[in-house]
């Protein structure tokens, strides 16, 4: 059997920038992408603590330690500018890979940069 599990989450991270006329995305700060183990195009879902809107989209690399988390193109009607948000990935494992398994799970500041990782 496979199931499909939280892979990583970024919590409360706060929107820095909101671009309409943005091809599309959801831009992240290299550095929590990386500590997030989110690879460039990767699917995610974000969650808006502030406002209880969700989407689907996918991740682009922004300039590292900019502590950047910016909604593009048509997700940047889902959040303003301040607003809290979680970014989480999902991935699936099967019975074998989840004897060992533990997501990972970035709690930020409200600069975006980390306080813990779980």
């Amino acid at each position: 059997m496979q199931r499909i599990m939280l892979k990583s989450k970024i919590h409360r991270a706060s929107i820095t920038r909101c671009d309409l006329n943005y091809e599309g995305s959801i831009t992240i700060d290299l550095a929590l992408a990386e500590k997030a183990n989110l690879r460039e195009f990767e699917r995610v879902d974000v969650y808006n603590v502030t406002n209880g809107k969700r989407l689907s989209t996918y991740v682009l690399y922004g300039e590292r330690n900019s502590g950047v988390i910016g909604l593009n193109g048509a997700a940047a009607r889902l959040g303003e500018v301040g607003d809290l948000v979680i970014i989480a990935s999902y991935a699936v494992y099967d019975e074998e890979e989840l004897k060992n398994f533990k997501p990972v799970i970035l709690l930020v500041d409200e600069n975006n940069k980390i306080k813990e990782i779980r």
